[in-house]
């Protein structure tokens, strides 16, 4: 395979992820919650495997939210494997707002590289690799890299907007957050918050509907990888606050630092 070939099975693994995870989603699922306490659903899990099944194939090691988390000493040795997360945004879909999405990214040497997030309830599929796309009303699976580019949009999109938009969270928001917001107001005329859900926060980055995403607040790797991935192939920085250099994946400890996603 090559890596047309690797980018067309993670988009089809997000599409069958999606279509388990809206099985669920228009059900009346169950809650469990993790050992860290954060919430669990069916969905999670059945995604999970739905993305594993289909990325098996390919013989890249898979790093999942969902799944077994290998030792430091073993993947540490990994110079390509797959970050996942089957369903970003737990907390939105038990909401039922919407706002979640399936995350598969490429980690090449600590970097991602290759990224794909689709949003099941709006059928939205944002994917990059080198350069960043979006496609609108994505339902089927595909085989050709060419009738895929043909429905798709590159990133970012075109504004015609004045304003500076900040875009956060639903579910957090620190007082380092508002502090970049207050600071942003000091140097735009207008600025305007943004509220999204799960990584569209990046997406909105990505695609240029936002000007920046400040997140001074925990996340993990799989948070941010495909993400990640989307927005630098768009012309846009995802950056360590305390290094001030691109977030690297991979780390022993696979808890990010805060990072920032500008234009």
């Amino acid at each position: 395979m090559n890596r047309e070939d690797w980018l067309i099975q993670i988009i089809n693994a997000s599409i069958k992820s999606g279509k388990e995870i809206l099985e669920v989603y228009n059900s009346e699922f169950a809650i469990e919650h993790k050992d860290d306490k954060s919430p669990l659903t069916e969905a999670d899990k059945r995604a999970h495997l739905a993305i594993v099944s289909a990325l098996e194939k390919i013989g890249l090691p898979i790093l999942s939210e969902e799944g077994k988390h290998m030792d430091y000493a073993e993947r540490k040795n990994w110079d390509k494997f797959w970050m996942v997360d089957p369903l970003d945004g737990t907390k939105e879909f038990i909401k039922r707002n919407g706002e979640f999405t399936v995350n598969i990214a490429l980690i090449e040497d600590g970097k991602a590289t290759m990224g794909v997030i689709y949003v099941p309830v709006t059928k939205t599929l944002y994917f990059a690799d080198k350069l960043a796309y979006k496609i609108e009303n994505f339902t089927s699976e595909t085989t050709s890299i060419n009738e895929l580019l043909g429905n798709a949009d590159q990133l970012p999109l075109s504004q015609t907007r004045t304003n500076y938009v900040v875009v956060g969270s639903r579910s957090h928001m620190s007082e380092e957050t508002e502090a970049f917001i207050n600071e942003q107001k000091e140097k735009h005329t207008e600025v305007d918050i943004l509220s999204k859900g799960s990584s569209l926060k990046l997406c909105m980055v990505a695609e240029g509907a936002a000007d920046a995403y400040p997140r001074f607040a925990p996340t993990m790797e799989w948070d941010t990888a495909a993400g990640q991935a989307i927005a630098v192939a768009s012309g846009a920085k995802v950056i360590n606050w305390d290094t001030k250099e691109l977030m690297e994946y991979n780390k022993e400890n696979l808890l990010n630092s805060w990072f920032l996603v500008s234009r």
